[in-house]
């Protein structure tokens, strides 16, 4: 858990990392990338391993006991900062498990998926969620190709936004400044109280 104890905060963040079975753990450079922008931007930030990664206990289930994984991490946010929502970030893997949970969650009001890996798992749970929801995906993502994630993204209800990294892959490589600093602005905006995602938004070059 990191926070700036300076600031006020009026949001707290979550972020799940990739895949465990592929080395996937909250050290991860996309995820601590992510965890930075929050901190940024003033957010008490929480990473966690998933059971049986990193020197987390258990073992990976395939979903089930990872979703119950990130409803501790939001009893855990929410014992420490009672009354505060959550802004729930995930990449690969943690986009598909905790959005999941997050899409049902009260206690969490943002959604940002980072790296959908949607020719792999299924993301129709996202479809008719109302909470802003932000995606960060690269142009060149094996996991997630351009036509199948903005089907996706064509589909899911209002308020939503797009940042489409050109050049990158499923890892961002390369690029993670610029998603960093696209992480930051967003959840600036959403910390100073800003309605700016009433309407759908695109961000980044145009893609079909």
């Amino acid at each position: 858990m990191e926070w700036n104890p300076q600031v006020t905060p009026r949001q707290v963040a979550l972020v799940c990392h990739p895949h465990p079975l592929y080395g996937g753990t909250m050290h991860n450079k996309v995820v601590f990338r992510a965890a930075k922008a929050a901190l940024l931007s003033g957010l008490p930030t929480l990473r966690f391993n998933f059971r049986g990664a990193g020197k987390s206990v258990g073992t990976f289930t395939g979903g089930d006991g990872e979703r119950e994984d990130v409803l501790a991490a939001l009893d855990y946010l929410a014992a420490h900062f009672p009354g505060l929502p959550v802004c729930l970030m995930g990449f690969s893997f943690g986009s598909w498990v905790g959005l999941a949970v997050g899409a049902t969650d009260a206690r969490v009001s943002t959604l940002v998926g980072l790296g959908l890996p949607v020719s792999s798992l299924n993301f129709d749970f996202l479809l008719d969620v109302r909470k802003p929801k932000l995606i960060l995906q690269g142009t060149r993502d094996e996991f997630g190709p351009v036509a199948q994630v903005s089907e996706l993204y064509r589909t899911l209800a209002e308020p939503k936004q797009i940042h489409w990294v050109e050049g990158a892959d499923h890892f961002f490589a390369g690029k993670l400044d610029e998603v960093q600093e696209v992480l930051r602005q967003f959840l600036t905006d959403h910390r100073r109280g800003t309605d700016h995602l009433r309407k759908p938004t695109l961000l980044g070059p145009r893609r079909p």
